[in-house]
């Protein structure tokens, strides 16, 4: 017996339930085919499609890892945003200039995201993530111990 992946059966098992299956298939079409059809109203028309299948085809969602390595830079990550695309922005570039660039551009991009109902949040020391409005950010909540914390002495 040859294995062809986890959950595919060789040739030769998968032949006899074929075969079953074709003459269950024709004994009962000969069957249904000498059983009258039931009359169909004029009247009746097909149905609406239901909301699911009426949708627009949505644009893709892209991730995209950018680094951030001037001011005018922000301009682009926003269209980004605001087209949909979530952003991996690597802040070292900047950084290495100038810190203050970096807080100005991190407050900005902050502000911008708030403002279209997205979501910002800092990966590390030299990443941060933005979100369309569309997508959300998981953040986990450690809980907050009522009395004194455990020392190691």
């Amino acid at each position: 017996m040859h294995i062809f992946g986890l959950f595919r059966k060789s040739k030769k098992e998968e032949e006899p339930k074929m075969e079953e299956n074709q003459a269950a298939t024709a004994s009962t079409s000969a069957a249904q085919s000498s059983a009258p059809e039931p009359p169909q109203s004029a009247g009746i028309e097909p149905k609406e499609a239901s909301p699911m299948e009426k949708q627009e085809p949505v644009a893709k969602t892209y991730l995209k890892a950018m680094p951030l390595r001037d001011l005018a830079d922000l301009e682009n990550i926003k269209s980004e945003v605001r087209s949909g695309n979530i952003i991996i922005l690597k802040i070292t570039p900047l950084a290495n200039k100038s810190i203050q660039d970096v807080s100005k551009a991190v407050d900005e991009l902050y502000k911008f995201t708030e403002s279209i109902g997205g979501d910002i949040a800092r990966l590390g020391e030299e990443r941060i993530v933005i979100c369309p409005p569309r997508i959300k950010i998981w953040r986990e909540k450690s809980p907050v111990p009522n009395g004194p914390l455990p020392t190691a002495a």
